[in-house]
């Protein structure tokens, strides 16, 4: 069979436009599917709108659901430079007069200076050094010296004295600093200090705990170069100077005399530890932590709101297209707006306080359908009223409370099983149908449009040769014609 190269040449006909008006006409179903396909898109995405929408209001709906949130107890200090402090849920409410007087440090004591860090210091025979911790009591301590007159010491039962060992190998100004500093137990820091003097190369010696119980009390037992070092009693030999007194901090609560060995404070007030930071006053005040929860009150109405204001934009409906959001009218969304209304409105169980309802705390609803909050009302119920307010929101018992209510019900609707969850599966299973459809139905297109072509191109062909013998027989009549006149 002869062909053609190109559809319509050999017919003169335009079959090219004929084939494309044949194929737009069976593309007809697609356009549908198409339109199905973007309608159930965009519903999707609604739904995910919706979801995430839940998921906030869900998770602040669960912090009001902690019991936790209701009994915090907040200390704050007037003056925070002086000190601040934390309380226990336990801790009573009240007012405190703080005046801290004194600072808690830890004793530092420096040897006699000595020219090199590096000389040999005594002749290198065994020598043990032993340290042990306490209260120097009584006796006058000159400044200038740093050294004690009449003064007592009593060791400190809690705290065992420990010892280490010096000789040749480390009885250098260094060696007896490195040997001091390996010693995991022994409670001191060694430094050497260089005072710009002809001996200037000085050891310090620092307490690792601060209090009065840790002024240090050194023996020495052996090189006796090493003694005139390092030997120091405050009741009796003083081979060092004291450089820092160990002390405790000392402060007044509403008067009454407070003592700490380190800076932090813990139990002059019930439950409260306070960590001072300077000599100075401050008033103290202890009380519910009322900022907390209300600020926990006010993410929970925002998030509702925000969710009121997804709702409507789905929903809508506008008036000059007359058209609908795309889910105007979903049941689904209509039967969530009921249930999460409905759990806001229905009243608690009342307890002592008699707070059943949001209104008594000062949240209402408004006309458009949220919720406003009235501050002051909040703050004088939670100031007044805070375990009334807890049981509104968290319940009691393991049950009730808006916050435990709203939090179950919106994690039932949004779990595998939930309404949201199951009316997004069914719209994926729908665009999955909707997709093999038009799978289906563009194979099946091609296929007709194809037919459709073959079919063309056997009548061009057909026309074609039909043509060239028409023209073949014309040019033979007209010759038989010539001749035969």
């Amino acid at each position: 069979m002869a062909s053609v190269s190109s559809l319509g040449i050999g017919s003169g006909l335009d079959l090219n436009a004929l084939l494309a008006n044949l194929k737009s006409a069976e593309q007809a179903p697609l356009v549908v599917l198409q339109q199905q396909q973007t309608s159930y898109t965009a519903k999707l995405s609604a739904y995910g709108q919706l979801n995430s929408a839940l998921s906030t209001l869900q998770t602040a709906a669960a912090a009001l659901a902690k019991p936790a949130l209701f009994e915090g107890v907040k200390a704050t200090s007037s003056a925070a430079d002086v000190l601040t402090a934390s309380a226990l849920s336990t801790a009573a409410s009240g007012s405190y007069a703080l005046n801290v007087t004194q600072l808690a440090q830890a004793q530092s004591l420096a040897a006699a200076g000595v020219a090199s860090t590096s000389a040999a210091i005594g002749g290198g025979a065994a020598t043990t050094v032993t340290l042990d911790f306490g209260t120097i009591s009584g006796g006058t301590l000159d400044p200038a010296t740093g050294k004690y007159t009449g003064a007592t010491f009593t060791a400190d039962a809690t705290r065992a004295a420990t010892s280490i060992t010096l000789d040749a190998s480390n009885n250098t100004l260094a060696g007896i600093r490195d040997a001091i500093n390996a010693s995991a137990d022994i409670g001191v820091t060694a430094s050497i200090v260089n005072d710009g003097s002809a001996t200037p190369n000085r050891l310090v010696l620092t307490s690792r705990q601060s209090g009065e119980t840790s002024s240090m009390r050194i023996a020495v037992t052996g090189d006796a170069a090493l003694s005139g070092l390092l030997a120091n009693d405050p009741a009796a030999t003083q081979n060092l100077q004291q450089t820092a007194a160990a002390q405790n901090t000392k402060l007044s609560v509403n008067g009454i005399a407070i003592t700490s060995a380190t800076h932090t404070v813990a139990g002059a007030i019930q439950d409260v530890t306070m960590n001072v930071a300077k000599v100075g006053t401050s008033t103290l005040s202890v009380q519910n932590d009322t900022a907390s929860v209300q600020s926990a009150v006010t993410t929970f109405v925002n998030a509702y709101n925000s969710l009121q204001n997804v709702t409507r934009q789905l929903t809508a409906f506008d008036a000059t297209s007359k058209s609908g959001a795309v889910l105007m009218g979903d049941a689904t969304l209509r039967g969530i707006q009921v249930r999460i209304r409905s759990t806001l409105t229905v009243a608690q169980v009342p307890g002592s306080s008699g707070l059943t309802m949001l209104s008594h705390v000062g949240i209402a609803f408004q006309k458009d359908g949220t919720l406003a909050v009235d501050a002051t009302q909040l703050s004088a119920a939670l100031d007044s009223q805070m375990g009334g307010v807890a049981q509104l929101f968290s319940g009691s018992g393991g049950s009730g409370g808006y916050g435990s209510q709203m939090a179950s019900l919106i994690t039932g609707m949004t779990d595998a099983n939930g309404t949201l969850t199951a009316a997004t599966q069914g719209i994926n299973t729908t665009l999955d149908t909707l997709g093999k459809q038009y799978a289906v139905t563009s194979d099946r297109i091609e296929a007709t449009v194809a037919r459709y072509k073959a079919q063309f191109t056997q009548l061009d062909v057909m026309m074609s040769t039909m043509n060239r013998t028409s023209a073949y027989l014309t040019q033979q009549f007209n010759s038989m014609s010539s001749t035969s006149k």
